[in-house]
Formats: structure tokens, sequence, C-alpha cells
């Protein structure tokens, strides 16, 4: 069965159109087309360490927060952010803003925001934007060369992720 090409995050409002796929790319590249409505709502600061990504402005404008310097990104415009840069964007209006975004090489960062929304939708984030820590850890080892959350350090991040990998096992097999 063929993956869903529009996933929509109820959370944000944000929509997301998968235009090419690393398996259409041969891995090269993840292009999804997106809608960002008006909000103040602003996603965890990142990194993505192994992976360029770039915002395409087609309408509307984007606010960029890059190295802590914020950047408006008007349509018409592009911002590139190379590996390992941290970052996080929105979209304070006042209408919709509509882009391409590109990630090269394309990795499994799909498979991370599909995770993602999949979260946002279950009302599984919390006011920061980010999944119970058992999940967060998870999601952190798994797509670890994708994205990364910048607080606190990488290296806290994967030990504490590392430890909490039986808790996890744990706590799924007494669900069971």
């Amino acid at each position: 069965m063929m993956p869903q090409q529009t996933i929509i995050n109820r959370r944000s409002g944000q929509r997301m159109i998968f235009r090419q796929t690393a398996k259409d790319t041969n891995g090269q590249l993840l292009e999804i087309e997106t809608f960002n409505p008006p909000s103040t709502e602003k996603e965890p600061e990142h990194i993505h360490p192994k992976q360029e990504s770039s915002a395409e402005v087609l309408s509307g404008e984007v606010r960029f927060s890059i190295n802590g310097r914020v950047q408006i990104v008007k349509a018409g415009e592009t911002i590139v952010i190379p590996p390992g840069v941290p970052h996080y964007f929105w979209n304070e209006g006042p209408m919709e803003a509509h882009t391409i975004q590109r990630f090269t090489p394309a990795l499994t960062i799909e498979q991370f925001l599909r995770s993602y929304f999949a979260l946002a939708n279950a009302g599984k984030l919390d006011n920061n934007g980010m999944p119970p820590l058992l999940i967060t850890s998870h999601l952190g080892l798994q797509h670890q060369d994708d994205i990364r959350v910048t607080k606190p350090p990488w290296i806290v991040q994967k030990i504490l992720y590392t430890i909490l990998i039986p808790v996890r096992v744990i706590l799924r097999n007494t669900k069971r």
C-alpha cells in the first residue's frame, strides 16, 4: 500500500504534501509542499545533523530563527540551512504561508514527520511541541541522523534515551 501523500497536523494546522520522497529520488531528496496557517506556535529548536534543509516561500512569509537570529523569508525568497545549524520556524501571519521544503539527502526524515504529525493528532505533544519522554527517546534514537532538539546537549540526550530503551520495552510488554 502506498503511503498517504498528504498529512495534517491538527495541533498547528500545518499541512504537508510529499512531492518527492526518498523512494522517488533514490534517497537524494525529500521535497514537501507545506501550508502553514498564521500562528504563534513554534516548533522546538532543532538541527538536522546530516541534512541541508531549505524553504522556498511561494506565498505569505515565514519567520526562521537560525542560530538565534530571526530572519523573515517572503514570497519569492528561499532560505538554505546547512547541516547542524540550530533553527525553527513559524508563521506570524497575517496569511497562510505556502512553501516548498527540501531535505538533502532525504534519510528518514519523512518517517519522522509522519510520526510527529500522528503524535500531534493524537494529542501527545506538550505545550512546547514535544512528545512524552519515552516516545521522545525512541524517536530521538531512531532519527538521530535526521533531526535532534538542541537542548539538552546531544550526548546527554543519547545517554538518557539509551537508558530508557529497556523501560519503554517493559512498559510496552506489560500493556499486552
